[in-house]
């Protein structure tokens, strides 16, 4: 990768803790970028500004955006979380926030132009994931394309480059590939309800997932669930 600034979308959870730790292993100058957007799992913010102090990023954004376009999503209404899905990424779960990571990107290649950054990376996987539409390769080279359009670095024929370097992997190779480069997934919050202490529920479609990552190691999530939950 050429180039050595880069926006990191982080959300505070697994998969954009470990981006921000391969963009850091790279020696990236990093701009963070967190958004605050009516979700209910808020906490994942507080996460984030730990993981961003952590790995000493020169700047962390926080952008507290109208939560308007994002409503009719699980996570930003009243509609229950779903539990315990037995086919995780085979349909659209109620969890898909509208055209969320189009919003994000968007605003990340404003950012990525006015910091004169090479790089944007997200932490999206196409793999063990829950089945949303702005999660596929597809996406992300469509998305690319347009930023080689849109934007006035691009015409000038330097482009940031879209990088998502979890597209292809599972959950359990993301999380070896977190641990080689000394993550401590303790500091992250992938849950989509977690309790006021911050313990996450165990049953959701991301906890899910993130157990079976860490079962699938032979290792035991660091993170705290609910003691009811006996989920490790």
């Amino acid at each position: 990768m050429s180039g050595n600034r880069a926006v990191v979308l982080l959300s505070g959870g697994l998969d954009s803790t470990t981006i921000l730790a391969i963009a850091s292993a790279a020696q990236m100058e990093v701009t963070a970028l967190s958004f605050s957007y009516g979700q209910k799992h808020t906490q994942e913010i507080k996460r984030a500004e730990i993981i961003a102090e952590y790995f000493k990023v020169k700047e962390h954004l926080i952008i507290d955006l109208d939560p308007e376009p994002f409503k009719g999503s699980a996570l930003t209404g009243s509609n229950p979380i779903p539990e315990n899905r037995d086919h995780i990424n085979k349909h659209i779960p109620d969890t898909y926030v509208p055209a969320r990571n189009t919003i994000f990107l968007s605003i990340a290649l404003g950012i990525a132009e006015t910091r004169k950054a090479d790089h944007i990376f997200i932490g999206v996987n196409s793999l063990d994931y829950s089945g949303y539409p702005d999660c596929r390769p597809e996406y992300i080279e469509a998305f690319q394309k347009l930023t080689n359009l849109a934007t006035r670095t691009a015409v000038n024929g330097n482009p940031p480059a879209i990088e998502a370097p979890l597209l292809h992997m599972t959950k359990a190779e993301i999380i070896r590939k977190g641990i080689q480069l000394g993550v401590d997934y303790g500091m992250t919050l992938s849950c989509y309800q977690p309790n006021t202490k911050g313990e996450s529920c165990g049953v959701c479609d991301a906890c899910s997932l993130r157990l079976a990552g860490f079962k699938a190691n032979n290792l035991t999530d660091p993170a705290s669930y609910r003691k009811e939950s006996d989920v490790r």
